[in-house]
Protein backbone atom coordinates (compact mmCIF):
# COMPACT_ATOMS: atom_id res chain seq x y z
CA UNK A 1 0.00 0.00 0.00
CA UNK A 2 1.35 3.56 -0.75
CA UNK A 3 1.51 5.95 1.39
CA UNK A 4 0.84 9.47 0.89
CA UNK A 5 1.90 12.55 2.37
CA UNK A 6 -0.43 15.34 3.32
CA UNK A 7 0.28 18.56 2.28
CA UNK A 8 -1.58 20.95 4.84
CA UNK A 9 -3.45 23.66 3.49
CA UNK A 10 -1.68 27.46 4.51
CA UNK A 11 -5.05 27.92 5.85
CA UNK A 12 -4.71 24.59 8.79
CA UNK A 13 -0.80 24.85 8.87
CA UNK A 14 -0.15 25.76 12.56
CA UNK A 15 2.48 28.97 12.67
CA UNK A 16 4.59 28.25 15.64
CA UNK A 17 6.67 30.69 17.92
CA UNK A 18 10.42 30.21 18.47
CA UNK A 19 9.70 29.77 21.57
CA UNK A 20 7.06 26.55 21.25
CA UNK A 21 9.78 25.53 18.39
CA UNK A 22 13.06 25.88 21.06
CA UNK A 23 10.68 24.03 23.11
CA UNK A 24 9.62 21.49 20.81
CA UNK A 25 13.65 20.44 20.03
CA UNK A 26 14.91 21.13 24.17
CA UNK A 27 17.12 23.40 22.42
CA UNK A 28 18.46 27.16 23.99
CA UNK A 29 17.74 30.48 22.28
CA UNK A 30 21.43 30.32 21.30
CA UNK A 31 21.78 27.09 19.89
CA UNK A 32 18.95 28.06 17.56
CA UNK A 33 19.86 31.11 16.71
CA UNK A 34 23.46 29.36 15.77
CA UNK A 35 21.71 26.99 13.61
CA UNK A 36 20.48 29.90 11.97
CA UNK A 37 24.19 31.80 11.58
CA UNK A 38 25.04 28.33 9.83
CA UNK A 39 21.99 28.29 7.56
CA UNK A 40 20.78 24.63 9.19
CA UNK A 41 17.69 25.78 11.14
CA UNK A 42 14.04 25.33 9.64
CA UNK A 43 13.07 28.14 7.24
CA UNK A 44 11.60 30.89 8.88
CA UNK A 45 9.33 34.07 8.44
CA UNK A 46 9.28 37.20 9.74
CA UNK A 47 5.98 39.08 10.73
CA UNK A 48 6.33 43.24 9.96
CA UNK A 49 6.24 43.67 14.07
CA UNK A 50 9.78 41.74 13.99
CA UNK A 51 8.64 38.42 15.25
CA UNK A 52 9.17 34.82 13.73
CA UNK A 53 7.49 32.37 12.80
CA UNK A 54 8.10 28.61 11.86
CA UNK A 55 5.25 27.04 9.82
CA UNK A 56 4.56 23.16 11.36
CA UNK A 57 4.58 22.10 7.95
CA UNK A 58 8.48 23.44 7.60
CA UNK A 59 9.38 22.20 11.15
CA UNK A 60 8.02 18.80 10.23
CA UNK A 61 9.93 18.73 7.00
CA UNK A 62 13.10 19.77 8.52
CA UNK A 63 12.91 17.32 10.75
CA UNK A 64 12.57 14.55 8.63
CA UNK A 65 15.12 16.33 6.51
CA UNK A 66 17.49 14.99 9.36
CA UNK A 67 16.56 11.70 10.20
CA UNK A 68 19.36 8.67 9.00
CA UNK A 69 18.35 7.23 5.60
CA UNK A 70 18.89 3.28 7.46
Amino acid sequence: MATTTRMPNRSDDEELTIKEVMAKLKVTRSTFYDWRAKGIAPKSYRLPNGERRIRRSELDRWLESLEDAA
